[in-house]
């Protein structure tokens, strides 16, 4: 399944990223922490070349505890800040902001000495669609500041918001990159909602990701679906037939409504309903 998708209004996004950066103190980088590999956008490096930056993987709370475990001490291992955040409880937030200030430390200090005391970080978040930038920048800023929506493309603008006294953030709408690398990143980028679905085969995502899951997590996929735990499966979409006949979906003649349980399928796996699911190893 060779998924690509690169509209117009990202390579504008492209440009505003390098115009804007001789702004910024420090650059958020933000990540899905359920795949912190294909969430990652290669070109954000020559983009930020040397400037300072904090990677944040976001939606932890989705996210398999144990391996977002392996994660950290992975990117620690290679020299790369990072932090865990639930942009719903909050949780990592207060660590973020001494990131931000260690990080921005020299600008800080070089202010000082030009008799400047309270000069706020100015930041930017640049990351993929739909990895929860707006959901993220409002739990920072303790409010509704950025449009949210569970779905790729909510932000088309950027936006300059004070979080506080010490730092303001400029929010950046959702980029990908030209050509995706390989078959699995376009996967697990269209599994967690940063493809719009209207451009996919619908069925085969699903079926593929039902394949996937029962690689990685059988009990919880097949306690969802009430699917009995020694069942053997060939393909996915016989995981997925077996799923659309417990929940009922069916239509006339007694034939599996596709369309129904792929929908449902898709949709609770991006609201963890499946389970805490991490689809990537370090």
């Amino acid at each position: 399944m060779n998924i690509q998708w690169f509209p117009g209004h990202m390579a504008k996004t492209r440009r505003l990223l390098n115009e804007n950066l001789k702004l910024i103190d420090v650059v958020i980088e933000l990540l899905d922490a359920r795949i912190p590999k294909s969430s990652k956008n290669p070109e954000i490096e020559s983009i930020i070349n040397k400037k300072p930056r904090v990677t944040v993987l976001n939606k932890a709370d989705m996210a398999d505890e144990k391996i977002s475990l392996e994660w950290q001490r992975w990117f620690e291992q290679n020299g790369i800040k990072c932090v865990f955040i639930d942009s719903i409880k909050g949780t990592g937030i207060n660590a973020l902001k001494i990131m931000l200030r260690e990080a921005a430390k020299h600008k800080i200090q070089k202010e000082k000495q030009r008799g400047k005391i309270f000069i706020p970080i100015r930041t930017m978040v640049v990351g993929i669609p739909n990895v929860g930038k707006s959901s993220f920048i409002n739990k920072v800023a303790g409010r509704s500041s950025a449009a949210t929506g569970d779905r790729p493309g909510v932000t088309r603008g950027k936006q300059w918001i004070r979080l506080n006294n010490e730092i303001e953030l400029l929010d950046t709408p959702g980029i990908l990159w030209p050509k995706f690398e390989d078959e699995e990143t376009g996967l697990h980028l269209a599994w967690t909602g940063a493809i719009k679905d209207d451009i996919l085969d619908k069925i085969e995502l699903a079926s593929l990701l039902m394949q996937k899951l029962l690689l990685l997590y059988p009990d919880e996929l097949k306690a969802r679906y009430k699917i009995d735990s020694s069942a053997t499966f060939s393909t996915g979409y016989d995981i997925l037939l077996a799923a659309g006949k417990n929940r009922g979906c069916i239509v006339s003649g007694g034939e599996v409504d596709l369309n129904r349980i792929s929908s449902i399928v898709l949709d609770e796996f991006r609201g963890a309903k499946i389970g805490r699911i991490t689809l990537e190893r370090p």
